[in-house]
């Protein structure tokens, strides 16, 4: 389910902040060797800042350009459409689980992945290769500070990636706004799949004034029943869709018994800026709340 919802503040703020790290300067390719430990506990180490990158995540992709080191990317994965200067990487294909051979032959010195389960196996391959691996957790808003450190100190941009990091940190902080609207983000339904606390759209809504009817759910997401989101009534339904089309469960009699679904109460929520969580919260959480607003 993952692979399925996760893949799929401006920039100009972060591009000027890491011309503005140029000039404050950088740490020099040639500074020696450099050394971080990953979300899976294991030692990463690099003799010298990553010059071939493949980002095997749209967020990742996202952060590397944002602290300045896009030009760096070999590979990326087919979700990776942001900034438009990723869509000029080679794709790679997927990223939950990669191919290994095809990010193999762009001759990385670095792999960036999601630490989920299926990818253990393929960074266990891609080391035996030689390549350097390392695995980062980006479930939450409050996961991008880190990651983008942890980016930074690998590929040289320290001081930019602590400039973004401090900022993605005030941003997903900030206090919850008053609620205005209860929804239920439904990712797949067959079976039921919602949107728990441990998912960044749990904090998103929160920040745009709405509340998560599965808040309770500490889990990125779950498994429930019709009936359950029934008995939540939320007064949304919040849908990943690149287009205002009513999923077809809503014409389904059980999907009706949902007040929010029988009345047509969908507010869309386009892949590229809700699908991922990115540098660009401000933009996300402003978009939500219009959305919200013009709900039917």
């Amino acid at each position: 389910m993952l692979r399925r919802w996760l893949p799929r503040t401006h920039l100009a703020g972060f591009v000027a902040l890491a011309a503005f790290g140029c000039a404050r300067g950088e740490r020099a390719s040639g500074a020696g060797p450099i050394g971080v430990r990953d979300d899976a506990g294991r030692s990463v180490s690099l003799a010298a800042p990553a010059r071939r990158i493949v980002s095997l995540l749209p967020s990742f992709t996202e952060l590397l350009f944002a602290i300045g080191a896009g030009d760096r990317l070999v590979g990326r994965t087919t979700w990776c459409d942001y900034p438009p200067e990723a869509r000029a990487v080679p794709n790679v294909g997927d990223g939950i689980p990669p191919n290994v051979e095809a990010v193999a032959a762009r001759h990385p010195d670095l792999v960036v992945l999601y630490r989920a389960g299926p990818n253990a196996a393929a960074a266990e391959q891609l080391e035996r290769l030689g390549i350097q691996v390392v695995l980062l957790d980006l479930n939450q808003l409050t996961d991008l500070g880190r990651a983008a450190r942890i980016l930074g100190r690998l590929t040289g941009r320290e001081w930019s990636a602590d400039s973004l990091g401090r900022t993605m940190d005030s941003l997903a902080s900030q206090p919850p706004v008053p609620s205005t609207h209860s929804i239920a983000f439904i990712v797949w339904d067959n079976p039921p799949i919602v949107i728990g606390a441990g998912s960044y759209l749990d904090r998103l809504a929160a920040l745009a004034g709405a509340r998560n009817v599965f808040h309770d759910i500490a889990t990125p997401s779950a498994q429930v029943g019709i009936e359950t989101i029934a008995a939540r009534d939320p007064d949304v339904v919040g849908v990943l869709a690149d287009s205002a089309v009513r999923p077809a469960y809503a014409a389904r009699p059980e999907w009706r018994a949902i007040r929010a679904v029988r009345l047509g109460r969908f507010v869309f929520l386009p892949g590229q800026l809700f699908g991922r969580p990115t540098p660009r919260i401000a933009q996300a959480v402003r978009e939500l709340g219009q959305r919200l607003a013009a709900a039917p």
